[in-house]
């Protein structure tokens, strides 16, 4: 295990291994969480996140969560039908959420008949209600809404969400939800958190497998990962939690170019 700062890294031999810790760490933390009552809200990504999960929905460890205290959510979705091959929704849907028994009406997909921005407007005022409701709190500090875990994936360029390299959305500070109509990777209409809201997590677990993400862990978790000007900085460098817990759940293919001491 290394280490970076507030930050945990957990380097695995094979992605195998690191789905089984992937899941076994996302069990106890639905269950130390719901062992109390509580509902355990979960917010879901894109990519190979959801195969990453697999292991999940297997024994030993689909049996011992209270499925029904779930509520999940999304970081980012692409504005396509729900039935369409990009749809975030449809990828989790078919790889993790046909196989567990979450309630229809706690599993939050965004409204696909919207163009993004009304897509980002509706989704927002949907967190909005949750936290009325008190499905959602919301940090103390900042204002923005506190998610218990956050199941993030990170692209070679260091892109978590849909928050890219360069990008003007990089540095918004208001809305909990945006939209973004030109994406550097297809398809270009999107809708996303913003940092705030995932520097307001109480979880984050960034799952990240494959030779092709080598670089950016480097340059995220490198020996000179805060001299960059904050401008340079890769967007997954942008995490900063306001008081929550950040792991990294990497194989050695993503860490083969850090220097591990």
């Amino acid at each position: 295990m290394a280490s970076k700062e507030d930050q945990k890294v957990l380097i695995f031999d094979t992605e195998e291994e690191l789905s089984i810790s992937l899941a076994e760490y996302t069990a106890k933390l639905s269950n130390k969480i719901t062992s109390h009552g509580a509902t355990f809200t979960v917010v879901l990504s894109g990519g190979t996140l959801i195969d990453s999960l697999r292991k999940l929905v297997g024994s030993p460890y689909v049996d011992s969560v209270d499925w029904a205290k779930w509520h999940v959510f999304w970081v980012d979705e692409r504005v396509v039908p729900k039935d369409h091959p990009d749809s975030n929704y449809k990828l989790a849907l078919d790889g993790f959420l046909s196989k567990v028994p979450i309630p229809a009406d706690q599993v939050y997909a965004i409204n696909d008949t919207l163009p993004p921005e009304g897509a980002a407007d509706d989704y927002e005022a949907c967190l909005k209600y949750l936290v009325r409701t008190g499905i959602l709190n919301v940090s103390a500090t900042s204002g923005f809404p506190i998610f218990d875990l956050m199941l993030l994936g990170m692209g070679p360029d260091g892109h978590i969400a849909s928050l890219f390299p360069g990008h003007p959305l990089l540095n918004e500070k208001e809305r909990w939800v945006t939209y973004i109509k030109d994406s550097p990777k297809p398809p270009p209409q999107r809708i996303t958190f913003t940092f705030p809201v995932i520097n307001a997590s109480a979880n984050i677990f960034l799952v990240v497998n494959g030779a092709e993400l080598a670089d950016a862990v480097k340059k995220a978790l490198g020996h000179d990962h805060n001299n960059s000007e904050s401008g340079a900085l890769l967007p997954v460098q942008r995490v900063s939690l306001e008081n929550g817990e950040f792991t990294w759940f990497a194989d050695k293919d993503a860490t083969s170019k850090l220097e591990i001491k």
